[in-house]
Formats: structure tokens, sequence, C-alpha cells
């Protein structure tokens, strides 16, 4: 007999009263403010600093006076400087996937790994995901908590998983072709890529693809049209990070007005990034995450650098969790150039406006005497390939112009041929600073 297609809901997560809701994130919040103090030394140690202890928290609102916790707090101990339980209680380790200095380490307790399960079958119900669905899962697996995040909730949900990995992306769309695959887990970056080869197969009609959870890396509204036009999918965004849990925190639903968030387990924060003071309902600025249940690695107020803002409407969809809007870029990969504050997604969202470019470019950041200067490579179709030069000058100052109308931005423009650009499996290397070189 065929199963009846169906999405599961989780009722307490859609619609728990927001003063219910308040009791339970109070009581969580104070049981993991004790753990860290009494089983973390960095955060007790801030908190002596600045004279305060656990009874100090008596409403929801007196988080604000407790110490944030830094991406430095993990480098400098590093590497199980941050975990509140013993080795014994260790299940499993994860790290970042930064590519320079020390990584982030996170531990997992039994518990923490049935949280993460759940916060990831809530993201495939919130993105439309039923148990008739089979899930590719292109993230990687390994010490990156993309992968295995993604599969266990999937699986937790009822799906079928195929744990294929990123890389050997020919490999991939025969996979998705012969599997029937009909969702698909990656970052958007690397999607995108992978759109490019069923392009050049021309297999878009053979793929049963219909929902996509690309997260990892900020992208914009114009690359989720992309991804929906080019591989004919419904494109969720998703959000997590593994000081936190991994993916899991916060999803989209069908609806694509903001990220709910998970906030039985992970409380948020708006703060000014500059002076750490919280900022009213709406306003925009750096999202802070307390997480509420985790044993091994309680976080509380940990600066996630995303620059994003908070909406406490209900949804269309019924659901009455916070939802944050989609991450506009990071306090730490803003260029300021001449005085412009930007992020390289601003500038995607200028580009994939322009025809003739394709979604690939990177952002080289040069020093001209005492000056910083910004020069920006855009890869070009192979349709333009084939026009004369002067094609393509008129392409140069058309995207140098649109830079500086929606932007204020100066900028050399150079165009480099189809594929120049590297490809990444995971998250795409958009800055290319030369000012240290």
């Amino acid at each position: 007999m065929e199963k009846q297609k169906q999405i599961i809901y989780d009722p307490l997560y859609e619609c728990m009263d927001r003063e219910e809701l308040k009791q339970l994130q109070l009581r969580r919040m104070k049981d993991a403010i004790s753990i860290s103090y009494n089983h973390v030394p960095a955060f007790r140690k801030h908190c002596e600093e600045i004279g305060i202890t656990p009874l100090h928290l008596r409403t929801l609102e007196d988080l604000k006076n407790f110490p944030f916790t830094l991406k430095d707090d993990f480098r400098d101990n590093y590497p199980f400087g941050m975990f509140a339980v013993p080795n014994e209680e260790i299940v499993r380790i994860h790290s970042s996937s930064g590519t320079t200095g020390k990584p982030t380490v996170v531990g997992y307790t039994k518990n923490d790994i049935e949280l993460w399960a759940t916060v990831m079958a809530r993201t495939m119900g919130c993105g439309g995901a039923t148990r008739q669905d089979i899930m590719q899962v292109c993230y990687g697996y390994g010490l990156f908590t993309g992968g295995l995040g993604v599969h266990y909730g999937a699986e937790k949900y009822g799906m079928t998983v195929v744990p294929i990995s990123g890389g050997n992306t020919k490999r991939q769309v025969m996979i998705m072709e012969d599997f029937r695959s009909t969702t698909i887990a990656s970052t958007p970056s690397y999607a995108l890529y992978m759109a490019e080869m069923v392009q050049e197969q021309d297999m878009l009609d053979r793929l049963h693809l219909r929902v996509g959870f690309f997260g990892a890396e900020p992208w914009s509204e114009a690359m989720r049209q992309e991804l929906e036009q080019k591989l004919n999918l419904k494109a969720i965004d998703i959000y997590g990070m593994c000081e936190l849990i991994g993916p899991g925190v916060a999803s989209e639903c069908l609806y694509q007005r903001g990220l709910h968030i998970c906030e039985d387990f992970f409380y948020p924060e708006i703060i000014d990034p500059d002076t750490g003071e919280v900022l009213p309902e709406g306003e925009v600025g750096e999202l802070v995450i307390t997480s509420l249940t985790k044993e091994a690695v309680p976080i509380i107020r940990y600066r996630t650098r995303d620059i994003t803002s908070l909406n406490y409407e209900k949804c269309a969809c019924g659901r009455t969790s916070v939802r944050m809007e989609r991450v506009s870029g990071r306090t730490d990969d803003m260029l300021i150039i001449r005085g412009v504050n930007v992020f390289p997604s601003q500038i995607e969202d200028v580009l994939v406006g322009i025809d003739g470019t394709a979604p690939h470019y990177q952002l080289h950041v040069l020093r001209t005497g005492n000056l910083d200067e910004l020069e920006l490579w855009v890869e070009i179709t192979e349709a333009l390939l084939k026009d004369d030069i002067r094609s393509l000058e008129t392409l140069s100052r058309q995207i140098a112009h649109e830079l500086h109308s929606v932007l204020n931005l100066h900028c050399r423009v150079k165009l480099v041929e189809p594929k120049t650009i590297e490809r990444s499996e995971g998250k795409a290397k958009r800055v290319i600073d030369h000012r240290t070189k």
C-alpha cells in the first residue's frame, strides 16, 4: 500500500503561546547560565570581571547584563576548554570549517545529538519536505557540521537519505537523476555549480527536484531566484553554526518570509555591533544567540557576526516563532572601501540583474599608496564570449555604473572567461585581500 504523503509538524514549535514560551525559555536559560558559570572557566572569568552571577538572572531581559561569548573564546581555550562536561560524556566532536588559525572545536553529548536531529527534522518540515522525499545530502561530511546535521534530521523526519557528500559534480547530477532525488542540501554556491552541470547536459527535464535546503554562507534573493529557475525547485534558506549546534537553529518555511528560529532551544537578541547594546524589535544589527539546552558546550550570548533583524509577528504559515530576516552580511567580512561599507551579497544582487554575467565573481582588495582599491572579477556567459570587444567594454561600463548607482561604490571591473573563477564544493571564496601580501 502506498504511503500517504504528509507533512509532519510539531505543534509545540508552531503555535506555543508566547507567554508560555517565555516561561520555558527563562527556566532553561537559568539552567544554561548556571552550568556555564560552574563548569566553563572562561565564562565564569568573564562574569567575575563584571561582577555578575547566575543569581542576577531573574527575567529574560536580565540576559543583556551577562558577557558575550566570542569566537576568540574557543580559540583561546582550544581544543576542549569550552566543554562543560567530562570527556566520557562526549560522544562526538566537530569543528568549524575555517581555513585560518585554530578551528572552533565543539563537543556533543548523546542528548545534544538528539537535539540536533530534532531541530533539523523541524527544518525539513518547515521547508515542506514529506516522508516520501529522497534527500541528497551534498554538504561535506566529517568535522564540518553540515552533512551529518542534515543527514540526522532527514532520517529522524522519515525521509530517504542519499549521503553522497560534496564533490564529483558529474556523479552528483547522475545520482540525482538515477535515484530520483526530490530534495537536496548544499551551500548555495555549490548548488549553482551543480546547476551549471545540469544546464550543460540539458537534463533539467529529467530531474525530480522540488525543494533545496541551502545555507552555510550568505546568499541573496537574486541567487535564490537563479537557483529556483535553474534547478526547478523551491530554495529554502537554513541557518546555524557549529558553535551553537550546526545547521538547525533556524529555517524558512514555504512562504520564504524570514527564518523561523527554534526559540525553545535558542534565544535570539539583536545588538548594535559597535556598542553591544540590545536593539529594539525590528532594528537591524548583529545576531546574538544563547543555547538553552546544549549540554556539552552551553553557549551564552554568542556573537554570530551575522547582520539581520527579528520579526515577532505571526507568520502566514501559522507558526508563532520569531523570524530572522535573511542574513545580509557579516560584521567581519564587511569591506570598507574609501568610506563605503560593502558586503559581497550586495554586489551579488547587482550582478544577477545584469545580462551577460554568470553568477560567479570575486572581489580583489588592493592598496595603491595609502588608499584601498576594489577590483571586481566577473565571469561572462558563453554567449557573450562570442561577441566583439565593444560589447565587453559596454558590459564592463554597465557593471561599474550600476555599482556606483546602487552602492555609491567606485571599482574597477575585470571581465573573465567562463569557468575562470575557481568553483567550490563548500563555501565560495568571494574576497581576495591582497593588502597583507
